[in-house]
C-alpha cells in the first residue's frame, strides 16, 4: 500500500468525490497526497470505507464494457459529527487543502457548513497553521467566490477574520464526471471484473469521461501536481463553470423533469426521445448564446455531452437528478434567461427555458411522490409560487404566458404517449 501525506481534508465525502477528487490525486506525479475523508451527516459512508481501509473499486464504465481499478488516495475516513477529528485534521500541520461536495445547500446561511469550515479554520490559527487553500467541488459559479462569502459570514471574531483574510485562498474550480447511484448488482459483478478489490461492499461506478479544470490561486500553498493528470489550470474558471452547468447540468434538469413525467427513468432512455432531445437542443441553443468559450469548443461540448448522455450502461437515474430543483434550476436555467434578457431585453424567455420551468412546476405538482426537495413549491402551488421560488423577477405575464404554454404542450406530449401524469413509472424502489 503506498504510503501517502494526508495532505487534503475533504467534507462530504461521497461516490462522486471518490470518482473524482480522488482518482485524479491518485493519478498525479510526485509525492503521493492522500485525502482525510468526513461525511456531510451520515456516518455510514465512513464506517463503510474504513471498514475496508478506504480502499475501494472504481468501476469505468463505457459502452464496450467495465474496467476497474482500486483506489487509495483516502487515508481515512470520519463522519461528519466527529468535531475533535476534523478540527485536529484541519489543523494538522501537513493539511494544505481542504475541498467540498456538500451540494449548492451546503452554501447557504442556515447551512452548517460554513460554521464547520469556520471551526476548523479557527483551530488551525490556534496551532498557528500556515496558509490553506478552501477549494469548493461544488456546481456554483466563482464557487470560490461563494464559498469565500460563506465562511465570512460565519466568523464572528474579528482576530479570526483577519487571518482567515491573509492565511486562506478560495480558487475556483469546474469539476464533471457522471457518477451513478451504485446498485447492488454493481456490487455483485465485481466478483467476474479483473482489478476490483475483493470484497468491496462500496465501489464507485462512473463514466470513462472526466474533467476538472482549476483557477491558479494556490500562492503559498503546497498542492498535488493535479495538472499531471490531466488537470486544467486557468486563471479564470467562469467560462468553463457556466459551460458545464448551462450545458450538462442543463440538460439534465430538463432531462429529469420532463423525461419523468414522459415515463423515462434514465437519462439515455429520456436523451433518446426525440421531445426530450428537442427540449435539449432548445436549451442548448439558448445557453450557447450567452457563453464567452469560442463556438468549436461549445459545438464539441455537445456533441461529447450527447454520447455521454446515450451511454446505454451508464444508468443515471432521473430521479437521482432531479432532487434539489430549487437550488439548481437558478444557475442552470435562469441564468441564462437573465442574461439573454440583459442583452437583449425584447428576448423574452426562450422555448428551452420555458420548457425546463414547466417540467419542474409539473414535477412538484403532478408528481409531488417523487420531489426530494425542501424548498420545492407544495403541489397546490400556481406558476407564481413557482418563480417565486427560482427567478421572482421572471414573473411578468409574457414568462408566465410561455411557460404555460409549454407546461400544456408537455401535458399533451404525456397523453399522447399513454403516461399518466403524476404516474411514472417506479424508480430505484420508490413507488409513485
Amino acid at each position: 500500500m503506498t504510503t501517502r501525506r494526508p495532505g487534503i481534508v475533504h467534507l462530504g465525502v461521497g461516490a462522486f468525490a471518490r470518482a473524482h477528487l480522488a482518482w485524479y490525486t491518485q493519478r498525479a506525479a510526485g509525492v503521493p497526497w492522500g485525502i482525510t475523508a468526513f461525511t456531510g451527516r451520515s456516518a455510514h459512508a465512513a464506517e463503510a470505507l474504513a471498514a475496508q481501509d478506504c480502499r475501494y473499486t472504481l468501476v469505468t464504465r463505457a459502452a464496450a464494457g467495465d474496467t476497474a481499478e482500486v483506489v487509495d488516495a483516502i487515508v481515512a475516513a470520519h463522519p461528519g459529527s466527529d468535531d475533535e477529528a476534523w478540527r485536529r485534521a484541519v489543523a494538522s500541520a501537513d493539511t494544505s487543502i481542504v475541498t467540498l461536495t456538500v451540494t449548492e445547500a451546503g452554501y447557504r446561511a442556515d447551512s452548517d457548513v460554513p460554521a464547520r469550515l469556520v471551526d476548523g479554520l479557527a483551530a488551525r490559527r490556534d496551532a498557528g497553521g500556515g496558509r490553506i487553500a478552501l477549494v469548493s467541488l461544488d456546481n456554483l459559479t466563482h464557487n470560490g467566490e461563494v464559498l469565500r462569502r460563506a465562511v465570512a459570514s460565519a466568523v464572528d471574531d474579528a482576530a479570526l477574520r483577519t487571518w482567515v483574510d491573509e492565511h486562506v485562498a478560495f480558487p475556483s474550480s469546474m469539476v464533471d464526471r457522471i457518477t451513478p447511484a451504485t446498485t447492488d448488482a454493481d456490487v455483485a459483478g465485481l466478483a467476474d471484473l479483473p482489478g476490483a478489490l475483493p470484497g468491496d461492499r462500496v465501489p464507485v461506478v462512473t463514466e470513462p469521461f472526466a474533467e476538472w479544470v482549476l483557477e491558479d490561486a494556490f500562492t503559498g500553498v503546497d498542492r498535488p501536481a493535479w495538472e499531471t493528470a490531466g488537470v486544467r489550470l486557468v486563471g479564470d474558471v467562469t467560462p468553463f463553470e457556466q459551460r458545464k452547468l448551462w450545458l450538462l447540468n442543463g440538460a439534465h434538469s430538463v432531462l429529469a423533469y420532463l423525461g419523468m413525467f414522459l415515463g423515462h427513468e434514465t437519462v439515455a432512455e429520456a436523451v433518446g426521445d426525440p421531445r426530450c432531445r428537442a427540449a435539449v437542443d432548445q436549451l442548448w441553443d439558448e445557453a450557447s448564446a450567452e457563453l464567452t468559450l469560442p463556438a468549436d469548443e461549445t459545438t464539441a461540448a455537445r456533441a461529447a455531452l450527447l454520447g455521454r448522455f446515450a451511454n446505454p450502461r451508464i444508468r443515471h437515474t432521473l430521479r437521482q437528478i432531479a432532487a434539489g430543483g430549487s437550488e439548481k434550476l437558478p444557475v442552470r436555467v435562469v441564468d441564462v434567461v437573465r442574461r439573454r434578457r440583459d442583452r437583449d431585453p425584447d428576448a423574452g424567455i426562450g422555448p428551452g427555458a420555458a420548457t425546463a420551468i414547466a417540467a419542474w412546476w409539473l414535477h412538484c405538482t403532478e408528481q409531488p411522490a417523487l420531489v426530494t426537495d425542501p424548498g420545492a413549491p407544495g403541489p397546490d402551488s400556481d406558476l407564481h409560487a413557482v418563480l417565486a421560488v427560482i427567478a421572482p423577477d421572471l414573473d411578468t405575464t409574457p414568462v408566465v404566458a410561455a411557460v404555460t404554454a409549454a407546461a400544456d404542450r408537455i401535458r399533451a406530449a404525456a397523453h399522447d404517449t399513454g403516461s399518466a401524469a403524476g404516474s411514472p413509472r417506479t424508480d430505484e424502489g420508490v413507488h409513485a
